[in-house]
């Protein structure tokens, strides 16, 4: 069953309707949202260390569209489609350092700028142009040490996607900019479609249920745990508990409380208590019935290893938990068993704005 979008189904999600089970199983409805979200929205590509240093360069994926982002020998940061116009074979992969980049399928070979450098028997071609095959740019832009690319020329700047919430950091102490990269944790694929796993994350309606240990050092009372949303963003935020007996770690530290931001259509950034830090956790979908996610995690210079590990830890634990949930809400879903489900708009007002944030991304309603 393909997407069916109206009117009617945008007032029924205002009432608090969720999307239909469908939506979250349908391959159809994936075709959409790449075309339609994945690849008009900005995508956390990596991390700005890893491309610091002429011909450093570094692959990841944009919805479906291969990326590479490579440093100029003139300093620039640039990013384009990961494949060779030659016959479509990816050009590189992982991450390193190059003079050129040379497809390994029949050794055409690109600049660092995207320009066709060379290609063997070419010169035997009657009108061929190498000008003319040149690499398919992206946008790119960073903040801080994150790197972002985008496949949609039209696009708002980043910035107008994060909003207020670089200053929001700032004046929490979380100053993205001087932290280091302290490395990639839980990578692993989660047999559940990627709106569950990111409607999971916009609510802790299920906390006191679902994550003793995550209860145990925050509050998640609804008179302490508070939503907020904005145009392209959603937070929550959470005091330590008072009761300090059992906490999972000693949370004591330059940040006091818990922030959770997400940012469409498919990252977030979170803190918990103790030494200023974020962690970028990314979900992409590898097709309707699962998806990738993996965890960057960024701290201040003064951070112990002993407490990021013990944090990552931490982390890890609720994740589990999580992954658990999710993938059972994709198995119910996509049984048919139900239609509809029906949110609780003072605790799932978040997840509410997401969905309507697909809602009218795949309905083709002006984004810009």
């Amino acid at each position: 069953m393909t997407a069916t979008v109206s009117s009617e189904l945008r007032t029924e999600l205002e009432q608090g309707l969720t999307l239909p089970a469908s939506w979250y199983s349908d391959p159809e409805v994936l075709n959409l949202e790449h075309e339609r979200i994945f690849h008009r929205t900005w995508q956390y590509a990596g991390v700005a260390d890893d491309v610091a240093e002429p011909g450093a360069f570094l692959t990841s994926r944009a919805g479906r569209i291969p990326v590479v982002v490579v440093r100029g020998r003139d300093g620039e940061l640039r990013a384009f489609a990961n494949v060779c116009r030659h016959r479509g074979h990816e050009v590189v992969s992982g991450c390193g350092r190059r003079e050129t980049l040379q497809c390994p399928y029949h050794a055409w070979t690109y600049d660092l700028d995207g320009s066709l450098r060379a290609a063997p028997r070419s010169e035997r071609e009657q009108g061929f142009d190498r000008t003319e095959w040149s690499l398919r740019p992206l946008r790119v832009e960073t903040w801080g040490r994150l790197v972002f690319v985008n496949a949609d020329p039209s696009a708002p700047p980043l910035a107008d996607v994060l909003g207020d919430l670089p200053n929001e950091l700032v004046e929490a102490g979380i100053d993205i900019d001087s932290f280091e990269y302290r490395g990639r944790s839980r990578e692993l694929t989660i047999a559940a479609n990627w709106k569950i796993v990111v409607e999971n994350f916009l609510e802790c309606y299920h906390c006191p249920v679902a994550h003793k240990s995550f209860s145990r050092l925050l509050d998640v009372a609804p008179d302490a745990y508070r939503l907020r949303t904005a145009r392209w963003t959603s937070s929550q935020y959470a005091p330590v508990q008072t009761e300090r007996d059992g906490l999972p770690y000693d949370p004591t530290g330059e940040v006091t409380g818990s922030y959770f931001h997400y940012i469409w259509p498919n990252w977030t950034l979170n803190t918990l208590p103790g030494p200023p830090h974020v962690r970028v956790l990314v979900f992409q979908p590898l097709d309707a019935d699962r998806t990738a996610t993996f965890v960057d995690g960024f701290w201040a210079p003064n951070a112990s290893d002993a407490l990021v590990q013990e944090i990552t830890a931490f982390g890890a634990v609720v994740g589990k938990e999580d992954v658990e949930l999710v993938e059972s809400v994709h198995r119910g879903l996509r049984s048919g068993a139900v239609e509809r489900g029906r949110l609780l708009l003072e605790s799932e007002h978040l997840l509410q704005h997401f969905q309507l944030l697909v809602h009218d991304a795949v309905a083709g309603y002006d984004s810009h």
